[in-house]
């Protein structure tokens, strides 16, 4: 549809901030879940552990693994799963550098090195990329389901296995997706995730560790959860001769306020994430024939979901539109749109940050992120340029399926892509994404 784009002065499409509250609305509280929060403030149970090992062991069960422990929030629960498979002193860990920072930023308080693979149009690791990035400390692979897209499990774990790693599952952004029928979280070693406020699985501030691994199990709970460091918890005799103390020096014990949302969240966690399927299904089917913008989701038929579609995301290609910029095609859609949150790319890449160029957290005079290795890792960042050239922007995170209201966000997209040739300027730049709490959303 040939139309003046608003962004250049023409009429908004309609106006997203008169749009129905739970089209977009998240996390769902029922009065059942309010009552219960209730409950836990008025009897103080906000430091216990008997509705945590309720929903630990539910969540276990959901999950599909052994043994689930629930910790403060995700990155607490990424750094006792890299303790846990044993990630020290001098060691690499192997993290697609598209992804959020908490991925992997705390390999340095483990003596670690972060190296960086580069990830595919899907936003994924690739696979072919990561026998690259394997030296004689490599101890790990961190695997990132990002943006809930999972990450082709099939191929990155016979190469971890022929080259004996352990593997550790990011699934911070895919609960309860499926590779091939069965749920990401339950390839590798362990996995671990966060269930913050914005996230698809939501309560407060609230990490979560699944393994079927006894002793990764005993290593994580060991890690953090002082108190029920004993005997009676851990059988492993190298670690219950430290009983009550917290062997990584902190408390990441789960609040149980967090836990109570949990709870509630996981009863109806299948329902709502089949209706937000077949709202995303339903856009993306919308959108699937324009140029430049096209839908990150599993084929139709393969096995594989979304989950919950956690910002959701389509693949962005600026030379089917004449070379304009993922962020010039997102502001024209907040334009359209009258101020839907439409961004441009996630994260940079983690391998074009500072911090993993430079920063001492040690104070010895050298980076952190080779302090302790044997190879200066940052040689290797160059290797991750195509990365830089990945494309994405966000697709509207619907939670109903409200045909009437998504055919009105369609008709935006479709519009800028349509008429993308009123956009191009010469100072247009190709930007790759943004830095999460930086001004760029």
């Amino acid at each position: 549809m040939k139309k003046q784009l608003a962004l250049l002065g023409g009429k908004p499409i309609f106006d997203h901030q008169s749009e129905p509250d739970e089209l977009f609305h998240w996390p769902i509280i029922t009065e059942e879940d309010e009552q219960n929060c209730l409950d836990v403030i008025r009897r103080n149970k906000f430091s216990g552990t008997d509705i945590t090992l309720a929903f630990q062991e539910e969540f276990a069960a959901w999950q599909g693994r052994k043994y689930a422990l629930a910790f403060t929030n995700g990155t607490m629960s990424l750094s006792a799963a890299m303790f846990a498979v044993g990630v020290g002193m001098g060691d690499e860990i192997i993290c697609p550098t598209k992804t959020y920072w908490g991925t992997v930023s705390q390999a340095i308080n483990f003596g670690a090195s972060a190296v960086f693979c580069n990830i595919n149009e899907r936003l994924s690791m690739d696979p072919d990329d990561l026998e690259r990035c394997i030296g004689p400390r490599t101890k790990a692979i961190m695997v990132v389901h990002y943006f809930g897209y999972p990450a082709d499990m099939d191929a990155i774990m016979p190469i971890a296995r022929k080259h004996g790693l352990k593997v550790i599952e990011d699934v911070s952004h895919a609960h309860g997706a499926l590779y091939k029928g069965r749920k990401v979280g339950t390839f590798g070693d362990c996995a671990a995730m966060s269930m913050m406020s914005w996230k698809a699985f939501a309560a407060g501030e609230l990490g979560m560790l699944v393994t079927d691994d006894q002793k990764i199990y005993e290593r994580a709970l060991a890690y953090g959860h002082y108190e029920r460091n004993n005997p009676k918890n851990i059988t492993d005799p190298k670690l219950s001769k430290y009983p009550h103390i917290a062997l990584g020096g902190v408390k990441g014990r789960a609040n149980q306020l967090c836990c109570t949302l949990a709870l509630g969240q996981l009863h109806h966690f299948d329902e709502r994430m089949a209706e937000v399927n077949k709202a995303m299904q339903y856009f993306c089917d919308g959108i699937e024939d324009i140029q430049g913008l096209h839908p990150i989701r599993p084929e139709k038929g393969s096995g594989s979901t979304m989950g919950a579609w956690y910002l959701p995301q389509g693949t962005y290609r600026p030379g089917e539109l004449g070379g304009l910029s993922s962020g010039r095609f997102a502001e024209a859609v907040r334009a359209e749109t009258n101020g839907l949150h439409c961004w441009e790319g996630g994260n940079f890449c983690l391998h074009t940050h500072e911090f993993f160029k430079s920063f001492d957290f040690y104070g010895i005079g050298k980076p952190s992120r080779i302090a302790f290795a044997d190879r200066d890792v940052r040689e290797m960042d160059a290797a991750c340029a195509p990365s830089e050239k990945m494309y994405c922007v966000s697709l509207p995170p619907f939670k109903k399926y409200m045909p009437e209201h998504i055919d009105r966000y369609i008709e935006a997209y479709r519009t800028v892509a349509e008429n993308y040739e009123q956009l191009i300027t010469e100072n247009d730049q190709l930007n790759g994404g943004r830095w999460y709490g930086s001004e760029n959303k």
